[in-house]
């Protein structure tokens, strides 16, 4: 199961985990948020208790020092080891409308490093919609993309279309190159190809990441 964290929870989780290595005991309120500048104790426990829906904490009641880190609750490590890649997430991708961003920008998501081509940058988005789920991907998916303009026919590129009346609408479709034009062409019978004269295109589909509830 792959765990989205905010790069604030991830700073917790690395100082939580790294004061029990040292003391044996885990850290107060106080103690997280002066070491990591947030003056109000509020500010903490909101963060703790969404890294405890999360599952990759557990608090014990009627406890200061009572932060356990469940890692056997997740598939990977709440912060990167070294053989993890930490990757931008950047927001949602909706078949013809502008990306929508997440409400933090320092939010990551990790992967293991074999999904992403050497010397290549990578960013993720979460899909909305249904126009390519003859492909496979669906709503709630993550897709990993390299950042790369020179693609060919029949890859799966986000592309940012820029003809006068869609300026500025991305979508997630199958590339096809043709004499005047651009056809985005999407993976679900129900749905119509987008035609383009202009597009940029944002990034090339390298892999998919699947979170099961």
């Amino acid at each position: 199961m792959a765990v989205v964290l905010y790069k604030r929870q991830r700073d917790i989780l690395e100082f939580v985990d790294d004061f029990i290595k040292r003391n044996n005991f885990s850290p107060t309120l106080m103690e997280i948020g002066k070491a990591l500048g947030m003056s109000s104790p509020a500010t903490v426990h909101e963060h703790l208790r969404s890294l405890e829906k999360k599952g990759v904490i557990k608090r014990h009641d009627g406890s200061i020092r009572g932060i356990e880190i469940i890692y056997n609750m997740i598939e990977t490590r709440p912060f990167p080891k070294a053989n993890e890649v930490e990757l931008p997430l950047l927001g949602y991708i909706h078949a013809g409308k502008p990306l929508e961003p997440y409400d933090d920008p320092n939010a990551t998501f990790t992967v293991t490093p074999n999904l992403v081509p050497p010397n290549k940058k990578a960013y993720v988005l979460q899909v909305k919609g249904e126009s390519m789920i003859e492909d496979g991907i669906l709503p709630g998916d993550y897709v990993v993309l390299i950042k790369e303009q020179a693609v060919n026919n029949g890859d799966v590129v986000v592309a940012l279309i820029m003809d006068d009346k869609m300026t500025g609408l991305a979508t997630l479709k199958r590339y096809y190159k043709e004499s005047d034009k651009i056809k985005l062409m999407p993976a679900n019978a129900k749905m119509e190809p987008i035609y383009a004269k202009e597009v940029q295109i944002q990034g090339k589909l390298c892999a998919l990441v699947r979170k099961y509830a």
